[in-house]
């Protein structure tokens, strides 16, 4: 049975597509980004993900998801666990138009696991013939596995307490290239957020008006251009106190931010705290033995 491992040399921000492969806990040296929303679920053991700059633990046979634009990097594991990795489109996310919890968290950069451990064996059987399914499949997915996954998507969405319901607007229907643009102008603030960016030059790149991108990102992600820019910036501030010792105005500028005081406002609404803080209680000095990390 072929494992799967973290390729370092894979290109920043390189689509899956639908996949379903198992893969072995092993170091990662750096970050992985790819667009999509990214599903495990461990046999055994469990895993520690570094996501954004929060560390996160998956339990064993409790279906866990994310978004995978957030960078995330394996720092621990234990007993060596294999773990199922499923990646979903973003477009073909959106387009199911699953419940604003589910959404709304997701894209906001939460690691979500369903509390249900009884649901392990079913989610391992599923994985398993998911695995079988896309096999092969280059990117795509059978209708019968879209349905399942749509389907283990909700059980999981209703496994979340509600949230007060968004704006009539927000909840508008979107059809296919709108969500294209709006996954383009997504893309395009990942790979270039140590830059000056506007509305003005994100919108240029997708060939929109600038107020019908601002209002089109808004409708599909739930936050605003700025908003992404900054969570985005705050996630690689957060990664780079808790994995280096770069000093702080040097994570800013790295980051994105143009001045210190910009940075330390929007990581403290962020965070709750000061970056120095955070380093304080988040920093992660490893070394690597054999295939596992582990924290010293």
């Amino acid at each position: 049975m072929r494992l799967h491992t973290f390729n370092h040399a894979r290109p920043d921000l390189a689509p899956y597509g639908f996949t379903c492969e198992l893969w072995k806990a092993a170091p990662m040296r750096r970050p992985d980004r790819h667009n999509e929303i990214e599903l495990n679920l461990l046999l055994r053991g469990s895993l520690t993900y570094l996501l954004g700059g929060t560390r996160v633990t998956l339990p064993p046979r409790h279906l866990g998801a994310f978004w995978a634009a957030i960078p995330h990097q394996v720092i621990g594991s234990e007993d060596l666990p294999q773990y199922f990795v499923v990646t979903l489109p973003l477009a073909w996310f959106l387009q199911c138009h699953f419940p604003s919890r589910l959404v709304d968290r997701l894209l906001g950069g939460q690691f979500l696991s369903d509390p249900h451990p009884r649901r392990g064996e079913l989610d391992l059987a599923l994985c398993r013939q998911w695995r079988c399914d896309l096999a092969g499949c280059r990117g795509k997915a059978a209708p019968a596995t879209t349905l399942e996954l749509h389907a283990r998507l909700l059980r999981l969405a209703e496994a979340l307490p509600e949230r007060p319901a968004s704006h009539p607007a927000a909840r508008m229907v979107l059809g296919e290239a709108a969500v294209s643009k709006a996954e383009q102008m997504a893309g395009y603030i990942a790979r270039h957020y140590e830059e000056v960016l506007s509305v003005e030059s994100v919108a240029r790149q997708v060939d929109l008006h600038p107020s019908y991108a601002m209002t089109l990102f808004k409708r599909t992600f739930h936050i605003t251009v700025n908003e992404y820019l900054t969570h985005y910036r705050v996630a690689q501030a957060q990664r780079l106190l808790a994995t280096t010792d770069k000093k702080v105005l040097d994570v800013a500028l790295e980051s994105g931010f143009r001045t210190s005081s910009r940075f330390y406002e929007a990581f403290a609404r962020a965070c709750g705290c000061s970056p120095t803080r955070y380093r304080k209680d988040h920093h992660l000095i490893w070394r690597t033995t054999g295939e596992s990390l582990k924290p010293l």
